[in-house]
């Protein structure tokens, strides 16, 4: 496997761990610093429920020009410092790369004109969507399906994208399975072993562009992972411990992306991007209770004690009593951040981060692994793995631990069935061996090729230690 560059925090210092400052901040060419003492909204948006094809397009532009205009107007209007925009692209505008393209220069056109016009500072980052699965994918790194996502990267990135990222999904049927299943040694499989190999393939490829196209890479997340964890288990079809240990499991797949060049920002729905700013100094955007419009969470306050952009998740384009849904949550994440960043300037940013910290962390154990202290003493442990398998087995381990202590310490409200599965789940564990290329034999073994074919991801067995 790839040396891994980061055996050492970023951070030692609990009071330097904070929400809109990073060891490493993004420099943006408008002038913008990602983690550099202030805190940017980041909006995400998307479309009403709406058809895409070759005859509908014209309309598929017209809902994205409006949907900026209207951002762009209340940013201008409260007076925002600066404000991000993300365009998670869908399915058929990266099936159709020139699509994908098309919606970049009509969103970045209307950022301009509010810049030329009135000022206003803005990025996008253009979220190209992971197309790699289905019955007619032939391999993950060739063909039709690697093509469309490779184009649309390189296609956005000339058109004005400020930002590269993605929600990649190499070996997500593996974890859909083991999530079905609170089957944690098949989630360590899909997550520190097939997933940081195609992490690597994938983000060589995207860091790649971005500097051949003068594009920033931001990085990666585990919305296809650990969200479907979060959101079965505020369903109660899963033990909530098991969503936790999983989350920060995703943090050493996820931190692939910074290891083969990713600079940041990470993207708003990886909760685990805390422990990839603990590690590498990277900053991160993170979401909480104004993602309420995409899906319920228990993590709404503590997710934004170390955010250096805070956005929204996704919100359809449809109309609310306060105007039409994107506008109204770009005013939302604006007064979150000036509360913030005012907070910053009077001195007072760490107790408003212990403040949200504490409203949330007790009653659920999703929200306690995200607390600064936590994180920081978790990825402390994580960074002592020497290979990807290793440090994902780790961070399985230290938060069963960490979890277990909190309850016991008072500080973790758990029921007598999540601590059963904590058992249970710590039991699994155990039965992992430490060698990898035996792990990797005994879950081939296990494991039908409808949720894992070794010849699309050209994945060696002998060589999966290496």
């Amino acid at each position: 496997m790839a040396n891994l560059q980061f055996t050492e925090l970023a951070y030692t210092d609990l009071n330097e761990f904070i929400y809109g400052q990073a060891k490493k901040p993004v420099v943006c060419s408008n002038g913008m610093v990602i983690g550099g003492g202030t805190v940017y909204p980041e909006v995400n948006l998307t479309l009403p429920t709406m058809l895409i094809d070759r005859e509908t397009m014209p309309k598929v532009l017209s809902q994205y020009e409006e949907m900026i205009h209207g951002i762009c107007s209340k940013a201008h209007e409260l007076h925002s410092p600066g404000i991000i925009i993300e365009i998670e692209l869908l399915p058929p505008c990266t099936f159709n790369p020139q699509w994908g393209i098309d919606v970049t220069k009509v969103v970045k056109g209307v950022m301009n004109e509010y810049y030329t016009k009135f000022g206003l500072k803005s990025l996008l980052r253009m979220t190209v969507v992971d197309v790699r699965e289905g019955k007619t994918l032939t391999h993950m790194y060739k063909g039709e399906h690697w093509d469309n996502v490779v184009n649309t990267f390189r296609g956005c990135a000339e058109a004005g994208a400020d930002f590269l990222a993605i929600e990649s999904i190499g070996g997500k049927h593996l974890h859909d399975e083991a999530v079905m299943n609170c089957d944690l040694p098949k989630a360590l499989f899909s997550l520190g072993v097939v997933g940081c190999r195609d992490m690597i393939t994938l983000w060589d490829e995207i860091v790649k562009i971005a500097a051949e196209t003068n594009c920033i890479p931001s990085g990666d997340t585990a919305c296809g992972f650990a969200n479907t964890s979060m959101v079965m288990a505020h369903k109660n079809f899963i033990p909530k411990v098991f969503a936790a240990i999983d989350r920060v499991m995703c943090a050493v797949r996820t931190l692939v992306a910074v290891e083969r060049g990713a600079i940041g920002p990470d993207k708003d729905c990886g909760y685990e991007g805390v422990y990839l700013k603990a590690i590498t100094g990277t900053p991160i955007s993170m979401e909480g209770r104004t993602a309420a419009c995409a899906h319920s969470s228990s993590v709404g306050n503590i997710a934004a004690c170390l955010a250096d952009c805070w956005s929204n998740e996704s919100v359809e384009n449809v109309r609310l009593l306060g105007g039409m849904a994107p506008t109204v949550y770009i005013e939302q994440l604006i007064y979150d951040c000036r509360i913030m960043n005012v907070a910053t300037s009077r001195g007072s940013a760490l107790e408003m981060r212990d403040i949200l910290a504490e409203s949330d962390r007790m009653y659920d154990p999703q929200a306690y692994v995200l607390d600064p202290k936590v994180v920081l003493k978790i990825s402390q442990e994580i960074v002592q793995g020497k290979t990807h398998f290793e440090r994902t087995k780790i961070a399985a381990s230290a938060t069963i631990k960490e979890l277990r202590s909190a309850f016991q310490d008072g500080l973790l409200q758990l029921d007598a069935k999540e601590l059963k599965y904590l058992d249970i789940l710590e039991k699994q564990l155990k039965s992992i061996p430490d060698d990898e290329a035996e792990f990797t034999k005994m879950m081939l073994k296990n494991s039908t090729i409808d949720k894992f074919d070794p010849a699309k991801y050209d994945f060696n067995i002998d060589s999966a230690a290496k």
